[in-house]
């Protein structure tokens, strides 16, 4: 039985890697949040202690490590973006290994800094990939593979999912924070194609506001036209008052259909990671640099064919 520690104890996710450290037999004795709402811990590890203070909780867990039966063996973190390189350093300085939410840092120099962190403190850093423990995204895998390694395949991604005005007022509604919608919403979605189709050759940006962002990859093995949205506006007919959310991801025009499934891929992140199978700061070294130099693009069309038709129906609309 391994000793969890976790940081953002309140947010969204939290929950998911509460019930993974329990499901993979494991213990959260240490929690953090500087919001004290925090009631599902009473149903996933009730006698965890909490803390609203980090200086209370860091020194929580060094008193901890004195004692070989509670000392804490991994940090899990679920805060917000900007607070990530920070909250892993101070884990593998603890003595821990630390599983983390994705994005992971948001620039290639910070990913360097946590490979300099992990060689000084011998520990390791893990980023939760759960898109490649899919069943659909596995077998796409595969199939992709399978096929000639001269052709590439036509991809079409769209992932739609409305949040109301609260996100603005929010921490993920600043770009100081959350780092912007690519980075956001879309990096999970950029490993995913990195994991399918290979290595990234060319990336344009084509549109980017504060709700939604569009452009165009191409990887080793497919030409991907992509569009995020967080607009119910951007939702299509069928959708309209039916769904918050739509996903889909079409390969040579055939969809994929992964809409089911999510519900147990932390715990399966879990124990890989606890098995040593887990994906480190080299597997997720490609998406940084995906959402680093999406970020920092300007937009800009060089062809008309690889433009996303969601943009181009938003630059019909505003010319």
């Amino acid at each position: 039985m391994k000793n969890f520690a976790l940081i953002g104890a309140a947010g969204y996710i939290a929950p998911r890697h509460m019930r993974a450290i329990r499901d993979t037999g494991s213990k959260l004795t240490t929690a953090y949040d500087i919001n004290d709402s925090v009631g599902v811990i009473d149903s996933l590890a009730p006698e965890a202690s909490f803390f609203t203070n980090f200086e209370e909780f860091y020194e929580h867990a060094q008193i901890l490590r004195r004692d070989e039966l509670q000392a804490l063996h991994y940090f899990s973190v679920c805060s917000p973006n900007h607070l990530h390189h920070a909250h892993i350093a101070a884990g593998l300085r603890l003595g821990c290994d630390v599983i983390c939410e994705k994005p992971l840092v948001p620039t290639p120099d910070l990913w360097r800094e946590l490979c300099l962190i992990e060689q000084e403190t011998g520990r390791r850093v893990f980023n939760i990939l759960q898109l490649r423990h899919h069943e659909a995204i596995v077998l796409l895998r595969k199939k992709v593979a399978a096929a000639p390694c001269s052709s590439k395949f036509d991809v079409d991604l769209t992932y739609i999912t409305s949040r109301g005005k609260w996100y603005a007022a929010s921490w993920k509604g600043d770009h100081r924070k959350s780092f912007g919608i690519a980075t956001n919403i879309g990096v999970h979605f950029f490993d995913m194609l990195y994991f399918i189709f290979g290595n990234l050759q060319r990336s344009e940006l084509h549109y980017s506001e504060d709700t939604k962002a569009g452009g165009y990859l191409e990887y080793q093995r497919a030409r991907v036209r992509w569009f995020l949205s967080i607009d119910a506006n951007d939702l299509p007919k069928q959708a309209l008052g039916e769904k918050s959310t739509f996903r889909n991801i079409s390969v040579d025009g055939e969809a994929l259909e992964f809409s089911e499934g999510f519900t147990e891929l932390h715990t399966v992140s879990y124990q890989e990671i606890l098995a040593g199978r887990g994906y480190g700061l080299q597997d997720v070294r490609h998406c940084i640099e995906t959402v680093h130099g999406i970020r920092n693009a300007t937009p800009r069309i060089t062809s008309t064919d690889n433009i996303h038709p969601a943009v181009s129906s938003l630059i019909r609309h505003s010319v």
